[in-house]
């Protein structure tokens, strides 16, 4: 009994220590955000969020991440649609989006990586959606999110756009002047306990826009990933909720050794034999 209480405070002591793979269930949510001036600087469109959960591969050591692995179609969404009512944004009207996301992989001490997203966003002008007369289409393509460029012409778009991809940062991505800052941290915000429960982290990619319409040459956005963690119940013998479980039930069975001891050395049954007797009586 002595060995398994050393044992368990060993792997306290030296648990947090040891570098660990875990899987981690998570809730989150993308978001498209068209953050450039439509046509008025200072005018953020607000964002195109798409809701998501799903199961995540995770590599950290001392609860600080190091790897982790979203899986594809975590976050999907068919033609989501955000109306625009502020008249200042005119002649925005809305925001329609079809997105889905590939496998993501990210690493690195400022978190970062790959997710390519596949599907459009359009900006709606002059009507709503369902009845624009023109719109601006920002197709992903698996550029967004990933790197690359990608060029659409008429009649895809009312103009000729250009989109520019790139990968996925915790720390600040920046289009031009304007920026977004990512994060990644565990409960009260401990910047080295992100694979903790509750611990969460925000991705950005920025997206660099730009159309043949004048007051459209450059529309600055950027694609947001956030996510918060919670551990998959059978990980919680690997963290020290799981030592304390095993300390409980290495105490009992030594009480329970402990009280068949006595009991055989008193003659009598042991807890919960049945018998009457400790040894049983011979026939």
């Amino acid at each position: 009994m002595q060995r398994l209480f050393c044992s368990i405070l060993a792997a306290l002591a030296l648990g947090p220590s040891l570098a660990r793979a875990a899987v981690l269930s998570f809730t989150g949510s993308l978001s498209i955000q068209v953050a450039g001036v439509f046509p008025v600087p200072g005018i953020q469109l607000p964002p195109i969020v798409v809701p998501g959960s799903g199961m995540a591969n995770a590599a950290a050591e001392s609860a600080h991440l190091q790897t982790l692995t979203v899986p594809a179609s975590a976050f999907s969404a068919a033609q989501v649609v955000l109306a625009i009512t502020d008249p200042m944004a005119n002649p925005v009207r809305g925001i329609q989006a079809t997105v889905h996301n590939a496998e993501g992989r990210f690493s690195g001490a400022t978190l970062g990586g790959v997710m390519p997203l596949a599907g459009v966003t359009k900006v709606c002008l002059f009507k709503a959606c369902s009845a624009a007369t023109a719109n601006i289409s920002i197709p992903f393509s698996e550029v967004v999110g990933a790197g690359g460029t990608i060029h659409v012409q008429p009649p895809t778009t009312t103009r000729g756009t250009t989109v520019v991809g790139a990968p996925w940062t915790a720390g600040v991505a920046a289009v031009g002047t304007i920026t977004q800052m990512g994060f990644a941290h565990g409960p009260g915000s401990g910047t080295s306990s992100t694979a903790q429960a509750s611990g969460a982290a925000r991705l950005v990619s920025p997206i660099f826009v730009s159309t043949s319409i004048a007051v459209y040459a450059t529309a600055p956005s950027f694609a947001l990933l956030d996510l918060h963690f919670a551990p998959e119940p059978s990980s919680l013998l690997l963290s020290g909720g799981g030592a304390a479980v095993l300390l409980a039930l290495g105490t009992a069975r030594y009480r329970r050794r402990r009280a068949t001891a006595s009991a055989a050395s008193a003659g009598q049954a042991p807890p919960g034999s049945g018998q009457g007797s400790w040894p049983p009586l011979a026939p």
